[in-house]
Order: C-alpha cells, then sequence, then structure tokens
C-alpha cells in the first residue's frame, strides 16, 4: 500500500523536513495551510522511527496515510473510551472516592505501559475497591467524565458521513452505555462491574474485556458488517488497544504511550481527537 507521511500542528523546520524526506524517501513534498506537511510516497523506515523523539519535540503529530482515501472510504470507527474518548480512567476516579487512587492509579500506568496484563491489573485495582458504595458511579460519570477535546466534532462528522460508531473498552458498562445512549454509538462493549447489596464487590461479571477480547468484537463487528480491514479506523491509547488496532485498516494513537504510538499509523500527541478529520481531507 503507497502511504505519504502528514505532519501537522507547528511549522517543520527545514532540517528537519530535510531528513524526513531522505528517511521516508519520499518522492515529493506538498504544504497545505494550515501548517500541513505531506510527503508522498513516503515509507516507513527504521531511520524514521528514530526520527519520532524530534518530531515530538517539535509538537507535530505524524501519520502514515493510504493515498486516495477520504472519510467515506471507511465504514466503522471503533474507540478505547478511559484517557481516548473520555479524558478520565474511570476506575482511577472511583479509587478516589474510596481515598485509593494512588494505589490503583499506579496499576493502571504499568497496565497502560504493558508491564502487566490487563486481566491481571483489574483483578488488583477492583480488589482495592471493594466494599465501595455503587452510587459513586453516578457521582463519577456526573463530576469527572468529560469527551476529549475534539471527540464531538469528530463524533458528528463520522456519523454524518455513514460510519458506525463503536466503543470498545475495558472500562465498565455503566459509562459506557451513557456515551453509547448519549453520543449516539452504534454498538458499547465493556466490563460490568458486580453490584451486591448496593456495594461494589470488586469483581465483574462474566468475562473480562482485555486486549485479545477487543479485538475478537472488532473482528466481530467488521464480519457482521461485511467491511474490510482497510475500512475499519480503531482509536486507543494504550497497550491494551494494540490488538483491536492491528484489526483495522487504520490505526490511531491519541496522546498515547510510547510503545502504542511506536505500532500505530497515527499518533496525535497535539491535536485533539478531530485531528483525524483533517488527515482524511
Amino acid at each position: 500500500m503507497t502511504t505519504d507521511l502528514i505532519l501537522q500542528g507547528n511549522a517543520l523546520p527545514t532540517f528537519l523536513l530535510e531528513k524526513l524526506c531522505a528517511t521516508t524517501r519520499a518522492s515529493d513534498v506538498k504544504t497545505c495551510p494550515p501548517q500541513v506537511t505531506r510527503l508522498k510516497n513516503a515509507q516507513r523506515t527504521s531511520a524514521f522511527e528514530a526520527l519520532i523523539p524530534h518530531i515530538e519535540v517539535e509538537r507535530l503529530d505524524w501519520a502514515f496515510m493510504p493515498q486516495g482515501r477520504s472519510l467515506s472510504s471507511y465504514g466503522l470507527i471503533a474507540f478505547d473510551m478511559d484517557s481516548t474518548l473520555i479524558t478520565i480512567e474511570c476506575i482511577d476516579e472511583l479509587a478516589d472516592f474510596a481515598d485509593k487512587k494512588t494505589e490503583v492509579a499506579a496499576v493502571t500506568a504499568a497496565a497502560m505501559r504493558g508491564e502487566i496484563g490487563y486481566p491481571e491489573s483489574l483483578r488488583r485495582r477492583l480488589a482495592l475497591l471493594a466494599g465501595l458504595d455503587a452510587r459513586v458511579l453516578a457521582r463519577g460519570d456526573g463530576e469527572r467524565l468529560r469527551l476529549s477535546p475534539g471527540a464531538r466534532p469528530l463524533l458528528e462528522a463520522v456519523q454524518a458521513a455513514g460510519l458506525r460508531t463503536a466503543i470498545i473498552s475495558g472500562g465498565f458498562t455503566y459509562f459506557t452505555e451513557r456515551l453509547r445512549i448519549e453520543m449516539g454509538f452504534d454498538f458499547a462493549t465493556s466490563n460490568e462491574l458486580e453490584i451486591s447489596g448496593g456495594k461494589i464487590t470488586g469483581r465483574v461479571v462474566g468475562d473480562v474485556i482485555d486486549a485479545e477480547a477487543k479485538a475478537r468484537h472488532l473482528a466481530r463487528l467488521k464480519k457482521e458488517l461485511g467491511l474490510e480491514r482497510e475500512q475499519v479506523i480503531a482509536v486507543g491509547d494504550g497497550a491494551n488497544d494494540l490488538l483491536m488496532m492491528a484489526e483495522a485498516g487504520l490505526s490511531v494513537a491519541y496522546r498515547a504511550k510510547p510503545a502504542t504510538r511506536a505500532q500505530a499509523d497515527v499518533a496525535l500527541n497535539f491535536s485533539e481527537l478531530d485531528g483525524i478529520l483533517r488527515l482524511l481531507e
């Protein structure tokens, strides 16, 4: 597949442009206002990977985009929820109500970096929440949950273009269902917290939605909708999203951990979520 390298955000310094042209073997350069540079027929090489820190120092987002693709080329966009579609990690905020946010957040961060498997990290974190009054879910939704910048205009644009939309999350159904209904998502999959006697038990109902499950759910949606891999966009931020992102023709790392950015087609470190739209114009 022939790709272009797109850089957007700030002005691209001449010295870095020259290095990028050489390392990606680009055939031509096109500059489009405001501050978007497209390197035509660019190849992603190990030498390019070595330049990523320099790109990020300049506060530039980067993307290897298939040529000839527009928003209407896609049929489905799938989002991770925590720290992707929304600004928070819901489990960390619930832990805050139990005065255990520091302990839970440390496990969350280790899981996002890929240092702990997701099922084990979830087990550890939920154990710290056992016995918490389930009414904190409503407080978390009302007081803490906010959409990521650019999420709403991105959703409006993709829905207007006819794409189906999905949340595939290792988070909790209490939050994903509210987002599905309020934002008009077509699908939502996540973990269901077990509640007994008005208390969070520290367990989930049914199978854990881990990295493998997220990938399976996206593969199932593709099949149900009759879509090819090239017609799917997946957006995530952590190690738990990588298998799901691999199921998509366009993988987007949004303000993501380094390991996730390294395997994505698109790294949005500075743009808002709707920066995806500028790549497809």
